[in-house]
């Protein structure tokens, strides 16, 4: 069975490991996950539009896997309320994380970041409010492997990614690599999941309540309706310095 032969992969290979996965389901991805880094595996969420076929995948798997949850504290009302339904719907051990710098303290000292529209003070922006308390999230939870539901077709820079990686110190596991939206939209049908409800307003893609809106017509990518596609990525799922983020941020590879 391919689930047993994954399990004896060598983590040292990486090449292999990929070219296996890329047979397989995003459930026996998942619970190949599962089985190599037991207690050391954890996941993410954002609560954004889709986030209920990742958070549905794994609790199959693995119930009480820790669901890392960064709150910016910055999100619309909705998503909390999204988060909670979720949560309590499929029975989450979500763990909530913030910056330990409060929103007034931050825009007390810096200004509002995001108004700002560089890519200095963007990427300040999401290291004080999301990248920090990522980090810490995963060290306070002795985490060797993190579980991501990032896709192929939302960045430039992540049709570049295999379904396992290396980030740092951490092995990145994407089960729905190669997932579309039409997968993604199937998924939540079949198992009559919820979506964000800023989809009904034209969303494709919703984080902070400042930059966030709904795709338009000359959009190239769901990631166009987030910053004003001033940036790509947030920075949760690079491990660049910040020049390098910079760099990437700016291209379109």
């Amino acid at each position: 069975m391919q689930q047993y032969q994954l399990e004896t992969l060598n983590l040292t290979d990486l090449t292999s490991i990929n070219q296996q996965l890329s047979q397989v389901s995003a459930l026996e991805i998942i619970h190949w996950a599962y089985n190599t880094f037991g207690k050391g595996l954890v996941m993410s969420t954002s609560f954004g539009i889709q986030s209920a076929v990742m958070l549905h995948l794994v609790t199959q798997v693995a119930p009480d896997l820790p669901v890392i949850w960064v709150d910016t504290g910055y999100l619309p009302s909705e998503t909390y309320q999204f988060a909670e339904n979720l949560t309590q719907r499929l029975q989450l051990n979500l763990k909530v994380y913030q910056s330990p710098i409060s929103p007034a303290r931050m825009e007390a000292i810096y200004g509002k970041l995001w108004d700002k529209q560089d890519l200095v003070s963007l990427n300040l922006y999401d290291q004080i409010r999301k990248v920090e308390p990522m980090q810490r999230a995963l060290e306070e939870l002795k985490a060797t492997a993190w579980l991501a539901g990032l896709r192929k077709e939302q960045t430039d820079h992540r049709k570049t990614l295999d379904f396992v990686a290396t980030q740092g110190q951490y092995y990145k596991v994407h089960p729905i690599l190669t997932w579309n939206s039409r997968d993604i939209y199937q998924y939540l049908n079949t198992y009559d999941l919820p979506y964000h409800p800023f989809f009904d307003l034209g969303y494709v893609s919703v984080g902070d309540w400042h930059s966030s809106r709904p795709f338009l017509a000359d959009d190239n990518s769901e990631r166009d309706t987030r910053f004003n596609g001033v940036k790509q990525e947030c920075g949760l799922h690079l491990t660049l310095t910040p020049e390098q983020a910079q760099s990437l941020d700016s291209s379109t590879l």
